[in-house]
Parts: structure tokens; sequence; C-alpha cells
């Protein structure tokens, strides 16, 4: 059934223990030029983030939606569940965004945008044009941008950002995706749903952004995560010489130069 409030677009914010972003964050979207629906998944969050939303809800019907997941199960997990319930409601576009202000509400505009123009996926890059990181220690960018290299290096993928997780994704990318085969829960998963696209032959776009460091709350980044990726990068490339992907039906292959 379709939201109470006409929109084609929905904006994913996952959520753990998010109480002095979430209610900044939510306003922020909503007094947007374009109408954007919300869907906070929330991990169980003990210091309340869950009600916080649920209380937003009612100055906000039919454009804030919340679904409560029991414990932390994962970026990618998190995701997943979006989408696929972005999908059963029927949304055009489907956005993923960190509830820190990290990723610039106003850039929503300007994702939507490329996929109108012709993007299957656009993604808000931080390396498209130079380094474009604000309040990050210089050791934090580095590892960010060297870990892009690396994808590129080890997959062939031709994606300056490859970790970045501030994207727009039209519906047709989510339903030939399968979803239930995405191996990765942490940092490594926005590698493999950039990978999987490209290999489906979508057209994937980047889109300049500046991105922000978090100025409140905690950082859910861990060495665990990183190790994830690292060796994910490695799995996922060898993973994909055996695999057959499926090419979108009356779709043109990505602009980007990749096999």
């Amino acid at each position: 059934m379709k939201a109470n409030v006409l929109s084609d677009s929905l904006v994913l914010i996952p959520t753990y223990n998010e109480k002095e972003n979430i209610e900044k964050i939510i306003r922020k979207v909503f007094s947007l030029n374009q109408v954007f629906h919300i869907l906070v998944i929330d991990d169980g969050s003990p210091d309340g983030t869950g009600e916080i939303v649920k209380h937003l809800q009612g100055e906000f019907a039919g454009k804030l939606y919340i679904e409560e997941r029991s414990g932390k199960q994962g970026l990618g997990t998190a995701y997943i569940y979006g989408f696929k319930w972005g999908l059963k409601q029927e949304y055009d576009y489907i956005f993923e965004m960190d509830a820190d202000f990290s990723h610039n509400p106003d850039d929503l505009i300007r994702l939507r945008e490329a996929c109108l123009n012709g993007a299957d996926l656009s993604i808000g890059s931080r390396y498209i044009k130079g380094v474009n990181v604000v309040n990050w220690p210089m050791s934090r960018v580095l590892m960010s941008y060297f870990a892009s290299v690396y994808v590129r290096f080890i997959t062939g993928i031709p994606i300056q950002d490859a970790t970045a997780g501030f994207k727009c994704y039209r519906r047709i990318v989510l339903e030939t995706i399968e979803l239930n085969k995405i191996k990765f829960v942490g940092y490594a998963f926005q590698i493999e749903m950039k990978f999987t696209a490209l290999k489906h032959g979508f057209n994937v776009e980047e889109v300049p952004i500046i991105f922000t460091d978090r100025t409140e709350g905690t950082s859910k980044m861990s060495t665990r995560i990183f190790r994830e990726a690292f060796l994910g990068v490695i799995q996922l490339s060898i993973g994909s010489w055996f695999r057959k992907y499926q090419k979108p039906k009356g779709q043109f292959k990505s602009e980007i130069p990749y096999s």
C-alpha cells in the first residue's frame, strides 16, 4: 500500500544510539523542497532513539516510519531489511543515509536528480573531485582513500569512493540484485552492493559531496569492520568468477567501462 503522503522517494536511516542526532536529521530531511519519506531501522537502541522517532510520527504521519529490531545485527542487514520494505511499499528511489549529519541531507536532491537523469545507482562521492572530507584525522582520511584504491585494484571496479554509504538506488537495481545473497554486514556491504550493481550492468554515477564527520554521538567504526572489508573484497572478486549476473532488461549498460 502506498504511504499516506505521496512520495516516490524513501530514505533509509539505520540507527543504534543516535538520540543526539535523530530528531534533527528527520526534521532536516522533511524541510527539503522535495518530498522524501523516512524509514528508521533501529537495532534496539538502549538510549531511547526509537522512542524519539515514535514520538515524531505523530507530527509526521504518513511520512515517517520505524522498524525496530532486537540487538545490533549489522549495517548491511539493516539496509537489506529497509530495501525489502521500500520495494514492498512501491517506492521508485531508495536512499542510504547516516543519521549523524556526515551526509548532508541537501544532497539527497542531487542524488535523486542523478537517477532521474540516467543513473541507476548514484553515489555521494568523497573522492570523485579530490578529497572532500571535513573533521577527519589524516590517518582516517588516508585509510578511507586507500581502501578505495585497494578495492579498485582487486576488483577492477572504476569507483573512486568504493566504501561510500550515501546512495540512491532506482528500484530496478534492488529488484534485480538477489538481496538474500548479499553476504557482508559491515563496511564490506557498501563495496558489495556497488560491485554487484556494476556486474549486473547498471549505470553507476558518482556525485561529488562534502563529507563531514559527526559532531555528536559515537562512531560505530571498528578494526573488525575494516578487517571484514579487506578480506571481503578478495572473496567478492573470486566469487564473481563463478556467478552469472542477470542483465537488466530495457536498460543501457553502464557508461562506466567495466565488465
